[in-house]
């Protein structure tokens, strides 16, 4: 499971020309998943995203979470994460699961994150128009296989 967290001060999605998402200070997460992911994997990816500490304190200082600052996620789904460029130009993307393995684990990450933040998401395969500004910009990219293994 890969995620590009981008702290924003407000983001939205939309989807042929209407709003599915919109936040204000929080996350802006594009989500992508292979096939070894599982239920197991997505608990720990978010219980790491929900205690960074890449809020600033009253320092100054990347020193609170999510949590501690009532954010929100804009969560979008995001198979080219899993996209390898290493032969030709054209990415291929056969790391990437396919849509029925990935969306179900979508589905169980935005549920386990909305336990702890409120979420508003893309719509899953859609071609998706988004617009955020990026606070920092501070931008993390995590990998399950490099955090959890």
């Amino acid at each position: 499971m890969k995620a590009v967290i981008q702290r924003v001060s407000q983001a939205a999605c939309m989807v042929d020309q209407e709003m599915t998402g919109e936040i204000g200070r929080g996350y802006m997460i594009l989500v992508g998943f292979c096939n070894d992911d599982n239920e197991k994997t997505v608990q720990k990816m978010v219980e790491k995203i929900v205690r960074l500490r890449i809020f600033e304190d009253e320092n100054g200082k990347m020193n609170r979470s999510i949590l501690e600052v009532n954010g929100a996620v804009l969560s979008i789904s995001q198979f080219t994460l899993y996209a390898n460029a290493k032969k030709g130009n054209r990415p291929s993307f056969i790391e990437a699961a396919k849509p029925d393995i990935s969306r179900p684990l979508y589905e169980m990450f935005n549920e386990k994150l909305a336990h702890y933040v409120p979420v508003q998401t893309g719509i899953f395969g859609a071609d998706m128009k988004i617009s955020l500004v990026n606070d920092g910009p501070v931008t993390l990219c995590l990998d399950s296989k490099e955090l959890f293994q």
